[in-house]
């Protein structure tokens, strides 16, 4: 059974995971503390798994079921034991308000650690920030934006607008290196992430930097050989963040309920992200060895 909204509205190519897109995801409700009203409300109905989710966000979620979160949720339904549904709401300005906070759906399964949206679980993943590059260019191996090979010669660097890399990129002189591509889009007809793939499979730009899951995902998809790279932690610009569940700020009883299943299915969990591409990062923000 599905929610559906028929409203246009602008959407983000961009992960809900990431700090600055998520507040521009967010628009004017980023940090605002959730207002759910829902006094002793806990789940909506006990024996139907409830998921909010944007319809057209891949790899994250989509209406067809093909996101890396569509199978967590199939996968947490069925260790509870429940049915599931979904309640699809573009990732816009008021996304938390009209699903979760609206009593339409009870879990929100990609929310950084750290908003006051919504009540966050224990963090199932910590991914970062990536580079992307075409194998066997002689940038191929960078893991670092002071790697010296970005200013030995002239090297064209695809950078979503307002995202944590172009903090570096501009303490390194680089910014007149960049080529810009929006954050903000309609996800119903266009793609900064692949069309950002695409200039870097066609040579147009010969790094991408993007969000961890969205340059595993396309990489994975790309017809060319691509290596992807979580990109270094810098001083002064965060570029890994953990990634929770997010509940009510009332539902006690569900987040523990979940922060159980996280604890109890870690490995099954990291596997799913794995078979996407996700960059997955330990504690001290090493890689984490890819789940068979």
């Amino acid at each position: 059974m599905k929610q559906r909204w028929r409203k246009p509205a602008l959407v983000i190519a961009f992960s809900l995971a990431a700090a600055t897109g998520f507040a521009q995801h967010m628009g004017p409700d980023f940090g605002a503390k959730g207002s759910d009203n829902s006094g002793g409300i806990e789940l909506i109905d006990p024996k139907v798994l409830r998921v909010c989710a944007d319809p057209n966000n891949l790899p994250f979620s989509n209406e067809k079921g093909e996101g890396f979160e569509n199978k967590i949720a199939e996968y947490l339904a069925q260790k509870l034991g429940k049915e599931l549904a979904y309640s699809f709401y573009p990732g816009a300005t008021g996304f938390v308000r009209n699903t979760l906070n609206a009593h339409l759906c009870d879990v929100i399964l990609g929310m950084p650690q750290g908003n006051d949206l919504v009540q966050p679980t224990n963090p199932y993943y910590r991914t970062t920030y990536a580079i992307v590059t075409r194998a066997g260019s002689d940038l191929d191996g960078m893991t670092a934006l002071d790697d010296p090979r970005l200013k030995e010669k002239p090297h064209r660097i695809g950078l979503v607008a307002n995202t944590p890399p172009g903090n570096i990129l501009a303490r390194n002189g680089l910014m007149g290196s960049v080529k810009p591509y929006p954050l903000m889009v309609d996800t119903r007809v266009e793609s900064s992430s692949a069309a950002m793939i695409h200039d870097l499979e066609t040579g147009d730009i010969d790094v991408a930097l993007l969000w961890g899951p969205i340059a595993g995902f396309y990489a994975k998809k790309s017809s060319a050989k691509l290596n992807v790279a979580p990109l270094a932690e810098t001083p002064g610009t965060r570029m890994a963040f953990r990634i929770a569940f997010g509940v009510r700020h009332s539902d006690q009883n569900w987040k523990r309920d979940l922060n159980a299943f996280i604890a109890q299915n870690k490995g099954a969990l990291e596997k799913i992200l794995s078979d996407y591409g996700v960059p997955l990062l330990d504690e001290t923000g090493q890689p984490l060895a890819r789940s068979q």
